[in-house]
């Protein structure tokens, strides 16, 4: 018997997780700039949040191909995340900010892998359903960077971690709502990860993965800031930022039927050149508003396809009870260490070159990014 999609309650997970990200992206730095910490510091307190991606995703998702305890786990990680975040509001020290931000990540990061496991299980052979569920957290985004940028104009940066709370609480208890499922059954016999990893086609999609996530590594974590260096306010940059989101929400509506059509490799060559153009065009028009609206627009291709394009391959590749690990493992490699690389990297390119050059940095990263899939992704 087939059981029901639980398609409200799945959703409503991406809608918090990813309304968190639209608090973090934008406004996290000018959080921490208000606090009196340096772009370096910004740099590497915001690498923090990428880094714990490197360890906890895949600590969690052994534990969860081990137990099949996908969904206990999303649900206490997300508790734990909430309540250590809460110490934001006791001391803003460099120091103690180091210790809140990397055991709230250590947690939170851990959430969103084994959620991914949950909802592909759910999906069971209806895959392709899965970017209609995960739009709802760009919805989530848009509608938090959309409403914030201009509250905070109002009432001031100190909103940001209050927001932020709220949200966590509504993750937690979209996962309370989840209904459990177990792993699917396979007919084929069980694969070990290091027969999985030794694949071409894994190892280049990792790297693109990997070079991704760097490229935009900068763009999460200074872009705002680039923005109000040319004197535009929170509430347009905000606009920006939904607006971009907005591109990407349309895209993941349509992946179902463009996957099917044009394939994973054409879809990933096409993404990355617009990529490489998104980028080059931020670095050198960034003081014209109605362009970096419509440039930004790109972020449908250079995270959207990309993202969606990589989470049906690792599905495809990493399967049975490596499901969890290869969902972890896509996560630490590409958001962790890609994130971490583009923080930091980015805040010293910043620092000694020049803002606008963070974004030449970007575009370097993604073309390399087109290489590899040229020669390796097929």
């Amino acid at each position: 018997m087939t059981r029901p999609l639980p398609y409200f309650r799945l959703s409503s997970f991406y809608l918090f997780y990813f309304g968190t990200l639209g608090v973090l992206i934008p406004y996290w730095s000018p959080y921490l700039e208000s606090l009196g910490f340096s772009i370096m510091e910004i740099g590497e307190l915001t690498a923090i949040l990428a880094a714990t991606k490197m360890i906890a995703p895949n600590l969690w998702g052994w534990w969860a191909d081990q137990r099949g305890e996908h969904l206990w786990i999303v649900r206490v990680t997300s508790l734990a995340s909430m309540v250590i975040f809460a110490g934001v509001f006791i001391g803003s020290g460099y120091w103690w900010m180091v210790v809140v931000i990397a055991g709230f990540s250590f947690f939170w990061n851990a959430s969103l892998p084994q959620f991914e496991a949950v909802t592909l299980n759910h999906l069971g052979s209806q895959v392709a359903r899965y970017s209609s569920i995960r739009v709802w957290g760009s919805v989530g985004f848009i509608v938090t960077v959309a409403l914030l940028g201009s509250q905070l104009e109002q009432w001031g940066i100190e909103l940001v971690p209050m927001v932020l709370m709220l949200l966590m609480v509504g993750i937690w208890f979209s996962s309370l709502a989840v209904p459990a499922v177990p792993d699917p059954d396979h007919d084929h016999p069980p694969l070990s990860l290091k027969s999985v990893l030794s694949r071409p086609l894994v190892v280049a999609l990792l790297f693109v993965a990997f070079l991704n996530q760097a490229a935009h590594g900068t763009y999460y974590t200074y872009y705002t800031l680039y923005m109000e260096t040319f004197g535009h306010d929170k509430g347009m940059i905000g606009m920006i930022w939904a607006l971009s989101v907005g591109a990407e929400v349309a895209v993941f509506m349509v992946m179902a039927r463009w996957l099917p059509r044009f394939g994973e490799r054409k879809l990933l060559l096409a993404s990355l050149l617009l990529a490489v153009i998104r980028w080059l065009v931020t670095a050198r028009y960034a003081a014209s508003l109605e362009l970096m609206f419509l440039i930004q627009m790109l972020h449908a291709a250079s995270f959207g396809v990309i993202h969606a394009v990589s989470i049906h391959i690792i599905h495809d590749q990493f399967r049975g009870k490596l499901q969890g690990r290869g969902q972890a493992l896509y996560s630490s490699i590409s958001f962790g260490v890609g994130g971490v690389v583009g923080s930091l990297l980015g805040g010293l390119v910043w620092t000694s070159v020049g803002a606008s050059a963070i974004f030449l940095f970007s575009a370097a990263l993604s073309l390399l990014a087109l290489g590899v899939t040229w020669r390796w992704i097929r």
